[in-house]
């Protein structure tokens, strides 16, 4: 029998402790060559305004084998009062292709993709960092802050976004209650960003929002809102001041606009990719004096994605959680 199970679910039986912890291993697997993962395929149905993105990853030290399928269609809400994105995991047995659950990937995406910028900076962040810049208050961003605030004690987090008073405020008291952290909404990025030991970027920008001058020396930036090869958060300064880490190189090469659009404008050498999470998890020292710019880039990937359903899949196993079913 399989198992579904609806965002509920998954977000009773996954804590932001256990999925850094998850991601940790994977990406360490990744690096020892335990995973086999190819770089996203999407399809687009232009007609529809939309998108359909297929992530497969097999895990082969978690036993974990399954693809996420993610969909963007603008017209959703307007049309449909459908959401512009919608996401699946299918998990199957990888000793027997078998399928074992199926199970919304909505709140399970937000959690590893803050998890990931958890790991990056529990390991590249400096010692004693405390005061968080965030630009960008959405959905994910709860995530991002959630992340940081497991790995690091932090005693502020300064925020920049375009929404309005009352959608901040309400950012504001879910995430001081959630976290602990003193929460300050300000009226410009470079204000979000100046005197910031961590700085992420969380946003759907088009064009860098982020100018390398207002960063102080041994600053860790997380930038995770960009992740197609036209959309960009970061100037060049930024990245030319800092020692780069990918979650996966051959990734951020194809999807990381940050990256694709000064390397074809022959602002940048694609030789600054050379180091992943996976490195980095698995011993190699980036950061070597507190004077150091750090830089995690991460544009998503599919082993983030099934080695969290694995684990939420046994969860579910163990406390009975979802609705069997027999196709």
């Amino acid at each position: 029998m399989a198992i579904l199970l609806n965002r509920q679910d998954v977000s009773e039986l996954l804590t932001m402790a256990d999925t850094i912890a998850i991601l940790e291993k994977a990406f360490a697997d990744y690096k020892n060559g335990k995973v086999v993962m190819p770089v996203r395929l999407g399809i687009a149905a232009p007609d529809y305004a939309g998108l359909a993105l297929f992530m497969p990853c097999y895990l082969k030290g978690m036993g974990a084998l399954g693809i996420k399928t993610v969909t963007v269609y603008k017209d959703n809400p307007s049309q449909y009062n459908l959401p512009t994105v919608m996401g699946t995991i299918t998990l199957l047995d990888h000793t027997t292709g078998k399928t074992l659950a199926v199970m919304d990937a909505g709140y399970l995406t937000g959690m590893r993709t803050g998890a990931v910028a958890g790991v990056a900076t529990k390991y590249l962040a400096k010692p004693g960092a405390s005061v968080m810049g965030m630009l960008g208050a959405g959905v994910m961003a709860k995530f991002q802050l959630r992340a940081v605030a497991e790995v690091v004690k932090l005693s502020q987090a300064k925020i920049f976004s375009l929404d309005e008073p009352a959608k901040q405020r309400a950012f504001k008291d879910e995430m001081e209650k959630a976290t602990g952290v003193k929460i300050e909404f300000v009226d410009s990025a470079e204000k979000a960003v100046r005197g910031c030991d961590i700085v992420t970027l969380i946003t759907s920008a088009k064009d860098p929002i982020m100018k390398g001058g207002w960063l102080a020396p041994g600053t860790h930036i997380n930038a995770v809102g960009a992740h197609a090869p036209t959309f960009r958060e970061l100037d060049i300064e930024t990245i030319r001041k800092s020692k780069v880490v990918c979650d996966s190189i051959e990734a951020c090469k194809a999807e990381a606009g940050d990256f694709i659009i000064p390397i074809a404008a022959g602002e940048l050498n694609a030789s600054v990719l050379d180091t992943e999470l996976g490195d980095v998890v698995t011993g190699k020292r980036v950061r070597q004096s507190v004077e150091d710019m750090t830089l995690f880039k991460s544009v998503g990937l599919a082993l983030q994605d099934i080695s969290v359903a694995s684990y939420v899949y046994q969860k579910a196993k163990e406390t009975g959680k979802g609705k069997e079913f027999n196709f």
